[in-house]
């Protein structure tokens, strides 16, 4: 019997998972990846300068070193529920120490819950000045919540792009869907970012990791009519067209390289897609390094 889908879930994008099956080793042996018929992927990488806009707690270097990886954002994950101030500042601090172990390598991003508004600007303000760019927000209150203004009117002051998760499960209607998957009726759904946009068209808006799970399509044909907001491709799901697709909707400016710490997947499925070379280098390097220009935080 054969089964039809509304897109394909096996792919011809398996090059997202090149690297472990040419180099399971990581040793840097390009003899596999020379016989005829298949892919070169570490080969390839090296034509892309890269910035990595998603990255999580403490990154693996020798995958960054190995796919050229110039330079990360790296947020601490957060609790879903609770969220003090103590714990927000400790979360800065782990970061702050990674910026100072990997120097020239490692940007943090600002942990902050807005249920908390003074303690939460003041904490921007502190780590602003230790050097860290952007934020990594999380499910405390929706992006569309007015706890939220005073931290988005911050972030566009400071000409910093507003990173804060978001989910549209699979199923007609986007996360509307009937089925219970488990998640806090808080989580900032694509409607919200929309509605967050419309209110602050200056605002920087990034949605998190098409490619960690969820209706992607739903995602990006919700942000078709708001250029103020852009997504990364981060996450370990790499169905075909995801990429092709993406561009189609929202262009080719709009898309930022990501991993979320899945970092052949992240690199494997642009190198896969249909774009020419020029939309690659513009997803791996060049549209979240203009973003990074508008506040003098670039990548030289």
């Amino acid at each position: 019997m054969k089964f039809l889908s509304r897109r394909k879930f096996l792919t011809n994008t398996s090059l997202a998972s090149a690297g472990l099956i040419f180099y399971p080793d990581l040793s840097g042996s390009t003899e596999r990846g020379s016989q005829e018929g298949e892919y070169n992927m570490l080969g390839k990488v090296g034509n892309y300068r890269k910035i990595d806009s998603y990255c999580t707690a403490d990154p693996q270097m020798d995958m960054v070193d190995k796919l050229g990886i110039e330079k990360m954002f790296v947020g601490k994950p957060m609790a879903w529920k609770e969220w003090t101030p103590e714990q927000f500042i400790a979360a800065n601090n782990e970061i702050l120490g990674l910026m100072k172990k990997y120097p020239g390598k490692v940007v943090g991003q600002i942990s902050v819950n807005p249920q908390y508004g003074k303690e939460s600007l003041e904490e921007i303000n502190r780590c602003v000045g230790e050097g860290m760019v952007g934020t990594r927000l999380y499910y405390q209150v929706k992006i569309n919540d007015p706890l939220y203004y005073p931290v988005i009117e911050k972030l566009i002051d400071l000409k910093m792009i507003i990173f804060i998760h978001g989910e549209a499960q699979i199923g007609v209607g986007g996360y509307k869907m009937q089925y219970d998957v488990g998640r806090p009726p808080n989580i900032s759904r694509p409607e919200d970012f929309v509605e967050a946009a419309e209110r602050y068209p200056e605002a920087m808006f990034q949605f998190a990791h098409i490619g960690g799970g969820g209706d992607w399509e739903y995602m990006c044909k919700s942000f078709r009519e708001f250029p103020n907001i852009y997504v990364d491709a981060g996450g370990s799901n790499n169905e075909e067209n995801m990429i092709d697709f993406a561009v189609e909707c929202l262009g080719e400016d709009r898309i930022f390289f990501g991993t979320d710490n899945s970092y052949f997947q992240g690199v494997g499925k642009i190198l896969s897609s249909n774009l020419t070379e020029r939309q690659k280098q513009k997803i791996f390097f060049d549209n979240y390094n203009s973003i990074l220009k508008k506040g003098g935080y670039h990548v030289n």
